[in-house]
C-alpha cells in the first residue's frame, strides 16, 4: 500500500459528536493517509472487524487509488475513541523512531488484554 502525497480530501461531516478534539482527529487521519506502512499492520480493538475492517488503517481510510491517493475516508474513526487512541499511539511511536514491528508489539501489549477481539491484521516483517 502506497502513502498519500499532496493535499488530503476534506474529512467527512458527521451527525454525531466526535470522540476527540478535531485537531487530534485530523492528525490521526493524516497519519493514516501518509503512513499506511504502519497502520496496515496495527490491529484495532473496538470490534470493527464486524464491519469488515482489517486493521486500524481501515478505521480511517476507506479507499485509495493504486498510487496511494486517498479517495474516501471512513467516518468510523471520528466517533470511536478506541480507534483514535490506537492510531494516536501508533503515530506517537512512529514519530519517536519506532519501526512497524515494534509499534505492533507495543499496541498488542497495551490493548490485547483489555479487549476481547481485534481486527485480523497481518504482522509486519521484522
Amino acid at each position: 500500500m502506497r502513502p498519500h502525497t499532496g493535499p488530503l480530501p476534506t474529512l467527512p461531516r458527521v451527525s454525531f459528536e466526535p470522540s476527540r478534539p478535531w485537531p487530534e482527529i485530523q492528525r490521526v487521519y493524516e497519519f493514516a493517509a501518509r503512513h499506511p506502512e504502519v497502520l496496515q499492520y496495527v490491529p484495532c480493538y473496538c470490534g470493527c472487524e464486524r464491519v469488515g475492517h482489517s486493521a486500524n488503517h481501515s478505521c480511517f481510510v476507506k479507499a485509495r487509488t493504486p498510487d496511494g491517493r486517498v479517495t474516501e475516508w471512513d467516518s468510523h474513526g471520528i466517533g470511536c475513541a478506541i480507534c483514535l487512541e490506537v492510531g494516536y499511539d501508533a503515530m506517537t511511536l512512529f514519530n519517536a523512531g519506532s519501526k512497524p514491528a515494534a509499534i505492533r508489539d507495543a499496541i498488542d501489549r497495551k490493548y490485547a488484554s483489555r479487549f476481547p477481539s481485534s481486527t485480523p491484521t497481518p504482522r509486519p516483517a521484522k
